[in-house]
């Protein structure tokens, strides 16, 4: 099991920035891959950005460039530093946990923090 806490949403204009946090229950090296994603209104969840456990990264299209991803092993936390902010980047964005074990493949999710892109 593993519990994962968000924080660090917000409104910001246009231009702006934010920084995301995924607090994990435990190790991240444990984890295979951590991620952000986001759903907008009317629209499908989609992968933003995922980080593995050995750090190789790979991003959404539409945010490369504006979004990075990194991780704190010490602190069990991965962050999403959202830069350039749009309109269209308003979203819920969950944080996410694959593991890979003898038993399975288990997804986790977190609560999920709003935000929010004014024009």
């Amino acid at each position: 099991q593993v519990q994962l806490v968000e924080s660090g949403g917000g409104l910001v204009q246009a231009g702006g920035s934010l920084r995301l946090s995924c607090a994990a229950s435990r190790s991240i090296l444990s984890l295979n891959v951590m991620g952000w994603y986001r759903q907008a209104p009317g629209k499908q969840r989609e992968l933003v950005a995922a980080i593995t456990r050995f750090g190789t990264t790979n991003y959404a299209d539409s945010v490369k460039g504006r979004f990075t991803i990194s991780r704190d092993n010490a602190k069990n936390t991965v962050y999403l530093q959202m830069n350039s902010l749009k309109p269209e980047d308003t979203a819920v964005y969950y944080c996410n946990a694959a593991v890979v074990s003898s038993s399975g493949e288990y997804d986790y999710w977190g609560q999920g923090t709003q935000v929010t892109v004014s024009s």
